[in-house]
């Protein structure tokens, strides 16, 4: 049996699935029309990472039509897991705790913020 290969997604890749995530499904021409909002960018290069992304499996595409239709082949949980694991193992030296730390440093938090934080924690305490 073949194991399939993980691929984590680049900036560009990454920047496209958030954008299928919250469409669930889009033609390059939808996905295109985001990106251009915020970044400048040809459209053959947003078709051609999605071929590409089609290809490492991070994209399904569906062909029975003229106009491909584009879905998230991968979940933004299991994304956010890769990513984190990552930054958790390079720039944290494998401590969730420093990254946490990190984060909170890193963001002024409201009241409701630190409740939820605190609650989330208890969680762990029991």
């Amino acid at each position: 049996m073949l194991e399939q290969k993980k691929y984590q997604p680049t900036e560009n890749e990454l920047a496209i699935l958030q954008i299928l995530w919250e469409k669930e499904q889009a033609t390059v021409r939808e996905v295109h029309e985001v990106l251009e909002k915020h970044k400048d960018t040809g459209y053959t290069t947003t078709l051609k990472t999605m071929q590409i992304m089609a290809e490492k499996g991070l994209l399904s595409r569906d062909t029975s039509s003229r106009t491909h239709i584009y879905e998230p082949a991968i979940s933004r949980e299991k994304a956010q897991k890769q990513f984190l694991g990552k930054m958790i193992d390079g720039l944290f030296r494998g401590s969730a705790g420093r990254l946490v730390m990190g984060a909170l440093d890193h963001e002024k938090l409201s009241r409701e913020d630190i409740r939820e934080i605190r609650e989330y924690l208890q969680q762990f305490e029991k």
